[in-house]
């Protein structure tokens, strides 16, 4: 069976410093390098896939930004993040781009947290990447773990694919949720290692 890596978000405002930094984004921007770097691991890899938030500079992004004036809940409002064209979208710098294979884009002028929302450069989504790879498992590591690892985590097993979260390479946003994330891709029938 072909297995994938799928690299959620590791971008500079979700990690720390960033406009929604997370502690422990840095950390898992580094490992997820070392992984790649080790050719016996990454060798498992037929494909590596990694996707960013990539919002609209204009609007509150189908109400996924706090409206003007108003302080963001954190739940399914936020400050502005990830906005395209800005250092804050760009892949975190410990990160090792070049060994990345496709890159998605995701939360164009709309909320998205699952990188299954978004879309490769040239138009078809994740699925159809790893449809048209063969992949039939695939490794999810990134941020954050309660809302952009849980989403895509959720959404590849709902395709019917073997799917394992690298715990040791996540980091989420609150200590309770993501614990709770981790109870529910557990639940799902998804491998937390």
């Amino acid at each position: 069976m072909s297995r994938a890596l799928l690299i959620v978000d590791v971008q500079n405002d979700f990690t720390e410093g960033g406009a929604l930094g997370v502690a422990g984004g840095t950390a898992v921007a580094k490992g997820v390098t070392e992984l790649l770097r080790d050719e016996r691991a990454a060798e498992q890899y037929s494909i590596v896939i990694a996707s960013r938030d990539w919002h609209d500079p204009e609007g509150d992004n189908g109400g996924h930004f706090a409206a003007a004036g108003t302080d963001p809940d954190f739940a399914g409002t936020w400050p502005a993040h990830c906005v395209s064209g800005t250092m804050g979208a760009q892949y975190h710098p410990a990160l090792d781009i070049d060994r990345i294979d496709v890159h998605i884009r995701k939360g164009m002028g709309e909320p998205a947290y699952s990188a299954f929302e978004g879309i490769a450069g040239d138009g078809p989504t994740l699925a159809a990447v790893l449809s048209e790879s063969g992949i039939a498992e695939l490794d999810v590591v990134g941020i954050a773990t309660d809302y952009c690892v849980r989403a895509s985590a959720l959404d590849a097993r709902e395709l019917g694919l073997r799917v394992r979260v690298r715990g040791d390479l996540i980091a989420g946003v609150a200590p309770e949720t993501s614990v709770a994330a981790i109870k529910e891709l557990a639940a799902a029938g998804i491998e937390i290692l």
